[in-house]
C-alpha cells in the first residue's frame, strides 16, 4: 500500500504581512553581523522600511474583503485582525522614529534593539489573528520576551536594570497563572480552538466550578499585560526606568496587544459565560480607572504621571467589556468601542511620549517642573503636548473625546444598571484626570523657565516626523470621526468567529 503525502495548502497572501516583518528581522540580523560601527544607522532604516512594506499586503487584504481561515481555524485574517495589525505596524514604526537618535546617541547596540522591536511587533500581528489557545500563548511570549530585554536596555543604568527585572519577574508570574488557566479550559473542553471552546462553555459543562476558575485565571493573566489594578505594580517603575522610546512601546503597542488577546478570548471563547467575566471586568475597570487617576494626581515626574494615566486609560478600555454579554448588539458596541479607543489611544499617547523625549534632550530631566515655561522656547512642542493632553482628557477637538464617547455609548446602550453606574464612574474619573493634565498644561504655558535658559530645542527630523503623524491623526479623528468609524464599523462579533 502506498501513501501519497500532500503538503497543506497555505495562503501566502494572508501571511504576507508576517512574512515581510520576519524577513526584515532576518535581514537586520545579517546586516548587523557583517557591517561595522559606521553602518549602524542601517538597522533603523531597514526596520522602518520593512514595517511600512508590510502595510501593502495589509491594504490589499483589506481591499479584498474576504475573511481567510488558516491552520484549521487557529489563524484568521479578517477586517478586525487587519485593522489591529495595521495599528501595531504603525505604532512600531513611530517607536522606531522615536528611537533613531535616542539609541544612536546612547550607543545601545542598535542592531539588537531593532531586532527586538520587530520580533515583538511580529508577535502582536500574530496575536491579532490568533484564534487558538496555543497560538495566543506563543504570540504573547513572542511579544513579552523581547519587551523584557528592551526594558533593561540601558545595561549600565541601575534603574533600567531594576525596570527590566521587575517586568520580567512579574511577567513570568502572570504567564504561569495564564497558562494554568488555559490548561484548565483545555482540560474541561478538550479543545484549544476558541471556536470550539465557545459552544462547549455555553453548555451544561460550563456549570462546573473549574470552568469559572479557568476563566478567572486567564483574565488575571492578561490583566497584568494591560496593567489593570491590582496587577499594575510593575508599570510605573518599569516605565520610568526603561528608555523612553521603550516606555512608549510598552505603554501603547504592548498594552494594546494584551487587550486584543482579551477581545479574542472573551468574544470567541468565553462569550457564553458572561456571568463570569462581566462582574470581573466591572470591578477591574472601576478600580483601575479610579486608582490610576488618583495616584497620577500626586506624581511629580511626567513619565510616572503618564504611567498612571495609562493605568487609568486601561480602566476606560476595560469598561465596555463589563456589559459585552448583555446581548449581541451590546457585544458589538463594546467591541467597536474598545478597538476605537485603542486606535486613538495609540496616537495620543505616542505623541505625548514624543514630546517628552524631545524636551528631555535639552532639560535632561523628566520632572514636571522641567517643563516650566516651555512655551517661551519651544512653542511648537507646547502646542503639540497640549493637543495630546486635551485628547487624553477627552476634550474636543482632539480625538480623545470621540474615544470616550464610544465608551459611554457602549455602556449606556446595554440598558443595564451596572452599565449606567460604570458610565458615571467614567465621567467622574475623566474630570479627575483633567486635574493632572491641566497642571502640566499650566506649567508649560504659565510658569517661568526653571533655569532661565530659553535656548530653542533642536528636534531631530525623526522625532518631528513622529509628532507630525501623531498630531495629524489626533486632530483629524477629533474633527472627522467618520475617518475612524469607516474602519471600525465593519467589525462585528461575526468577524471574530461567532
Amino acid at each position: 500500500m502506498t501513501f501519497a503525502w500532500q503538503s497543506p495548502s497555505i495562503d501566502y497572501h494572508a501571511l504576507a504581512p508576517l512574512i515581510i516583518v520576519a524577513a526584515t528581522l532576518l535581514v537586520i540580523i545579517v546586516v548587523d553581523a557583517f557591517t561595522g560601527e559606521h553602518s549602524r544607522w542601517t538597522s533603523s532604516s531597514l526596520a522602518g522600511v520593512g514595517l511600512l512594506a508590510s502595510l501593502i499586503p495589509i491594504a490589499t487584504l483589506a481591499n479584498d474583503g474576504t475573511s481567510r481561515v488558516l491552520f484549521g481555524g487557529a489563524f484568521v485574517v479578517d477586517p478586525y485582525s487587519l485593522l489591529l495589525s495595521a495599528l501595531f505596524v504603525i505604532s512600531g514604526y513611530v517607536v522606531i522614529l522615536l528611537s533613531t537618535n535616542y539609541i544612536a546617541e546612547g550607543d545601545y547596540w542598535e542592531g539588537e534593539y531593532y531586532q527586538l522591536i520587530l520580533a515583538s511587533v511580529l508577535g502582536m500581528m500574530v496575536m491579532a489573528s490568533a484564534r487558538d489557545l496555543i497560538s495566543i500563548f506563543v504570540a504573547l511570549e513572542l511579544i513579552s520576551i523581547p519587551a523584557y530585554m528592551l526594558a533593561a536596555w540601558r545595561k549600565r543604568d541601575l534603574r533600567s536594570n531594576e525596570a527590566g527585572m521587575k517586568y520580567y519577574l512579574m511577567g513570568v508570574f502572570a504567564s504561569a497563572i495564564l497558562l494554568y488557566g488555559l490548561s484548565l479550559i483545555y482540560g474541561i473542553t478538550g479543545s484549544t480552538l476558541l471556536a470550539e471552546i465557545g459552544p462547549k462553555l455555553g453548555e451544561a459543562i460550563s456549570s462546573q466550578p473549574i470552568v469559572t476558575l479557568g476563566i478567572v485565571f486567564v483574565i488575571i493573566g492578561f490583566a497584568f499585560k494591560v496593567s489593570a489594578v491590582p496587577f499594575h505594580m510593575w508599570a510605573p517603575d518599569t516605565y520610568e526606568g526603561a528608555p523612553t522610546p521603550v516606555t512608549s512601546f510598552l505603554a501603547v503597542a504592548s498594552k494594546a496587544a494584551g487587550f486584543v488577546a482579551l477581545l479574542n478570548i472573551i468574544f470567541v471563547g468565553f462569550y457564553g459565560r458572561h456571568d463570569v467575566f462581566e462582574p470581573l471586568m466591572w470591578v477591574l475597570a472601576a478600580v483601575t480607572m479610579t486608582f490610576g487617576n488618583l495616584v497620577a494626581l500626586r506624581q511629580t515626574n511626567v513619565v510616572r504621571m503618564l504611567a498612571y494615566s495609562g493605568i487609568a486609560q486601561a480602566g476606560y478600555i476595560l469598561a465596555p467589556l463589563a456589559v459585552a454579554g448583555v446581548s449581541l448588539t451590546s457585544g458589538g458596541e463594546a467591541l467597536r468601542a474598545v478597538v476605537t479607543y485603542l486606535l486613538i489611544y495609540a496616537a495620543m499617547n505616542l505623541g505625548a511620549f514624543a514630546v517628552v523625549i524631545a524636551v528631555a534632550r535639552k532639560t535632561r530631566s523628566g520632572e514636571i517642573t522641567s517643563f516650566g515655561g516651555l512655551f517661551h522656547y519651544a512653542p511648537g512642542l507646547t502646542v503639540a503636548m497640549t493637543i495630546f493632553l486635551f485628547a487624553l482628557a477627552g476634550i474636543p477637538p482632539a480625538g480623545g473625546w470621540f474615544a470616550k464617547l464610544e465608551i459611554f455609548r457602549a455602556l449606556t446602550s446595554a440598558g443595564s444598571t451596572s452599565g449606567y453606574v460604570l458610565a458615571v464612574l467614567v465621567g467622574i474619573n475623566s474630570v479627575i484626570a483633567f486635574g493632572y493634565y491641566g497642571r502640566l498644561m499650566r506649567v508649560m504655558w504659565m510658569d517661568e523657565v526653571p533655569d532661565g535658559d530659553r535656548t530653542p530645542i533642536r528636534v531631530p527630523s525623526s522625532i518631528m516626523a513622529a509628532l507630525v503623524i501623531t498630531v495629524a491623526v489626533t486632530i483629524v479623528i477629533g474633527v472627522l470621526p467618520s475617518v475612524i468609524t469607516h474602519f471600525t464599523d465593519p467589525i462585528s462579533l461575526l468577524s471574530i468567529g461567532r
